[in-house]
């Protein structure tokens, strides 16, 4: 397989590993926004794919990895989390750059040098952005959370993850104090489906229900 190939097969299985930890499949449409590429550039990539064993298709429904597709895209996710960790922690990139920076790089990284860099970084088990890093053989601890979403008023905990790895989004974050490791409580829950009010380091901050969702917490 060519290596532009394999770039674009890891690419796709890591998306479809991201899609299906948040909705249990990765549907054509979801993955045409991730990727940011034309609905029938995913159709027949995921119909090779399928053909390579490395996905199953259910039409109308969407694609789900096979253990050997999973295996795949946890080693890509493994080479990306650590080289947004080298950008952060080393070469000083701020958080919201690393995610794009590192999905140039994923790529090109052998196990020889993650071996090196992990042993360099120290081992971290998360992200920049709290997401766990799998380990060489392909296991990956998720620490028990819940989204912002599923507290109540008065509740809090420490912030784990930040689902989304967006730029601009992560700035926006940033700028709230919102970030892992951060101490937060709900304040307030508007009804119909309105803003959040959290607190953190001492002030209140409203978030949309959307954005709430995408910040994972450890309740106290």
């Amino acid at each position: 397989m060519a290596e532009e190939v394999t770039a674009v097969t890891e690419e796709y299985l890591e998306g479809i590993y991201r899609l299906q930890q948040m909705s249990g499949v990765a549907k054509t449409s979801e993955m045409v926004k991730l990727l940011q590429v034309v609905p029938g550039t995913v159709t027949n990539t995921i119909e090779r794919l399928e053909r390579e064993g490395l996905v199953t298709h259910e039409p109308y429904k969407g694609a789900k990895l096979t253990e050997e597709g999973r295996k795949i895209a946890l080693d890509v996710i493994r080479r990306h989390r650590l080289s947004e960790r080298l950008l952060t922690d080393i070469l000083d990139v701020g958080w919201d750059k690393a995610h794009k920076a590192a999905c140039r790089l994923e790529h090109g990284i052998t196990d020889d040098i993650v071996k090196n860099l992990e042993k360099a970084l120290g081992h971290p088990t998360t992200c920049p952005h709290g997401n766990p890093i799998p380990t060489k053989g392909g296991g990956i601890l998720e620490e028990e959370t819940e989204p912002i979403t599923n507290l109540n008023p008065q509740e809090g905990g420490i912030i784990v993850k930040i689902t989304e790895e967006e730029p601009e989004l992560l700035r926006y974050l940033a700028t709230l104090g919102l970030r892992p490791g951060a101490s937060m409580e709900v304040v307030e829950k508007a009804p119909f489906n309105g803003p959040i009010t959290v607190k953190v380091a001492g002030a209140n901050r409203a978030l949309s229900r959307q954005v709430a969702a995408l910040i994972e917490v450890k309740k106290d």
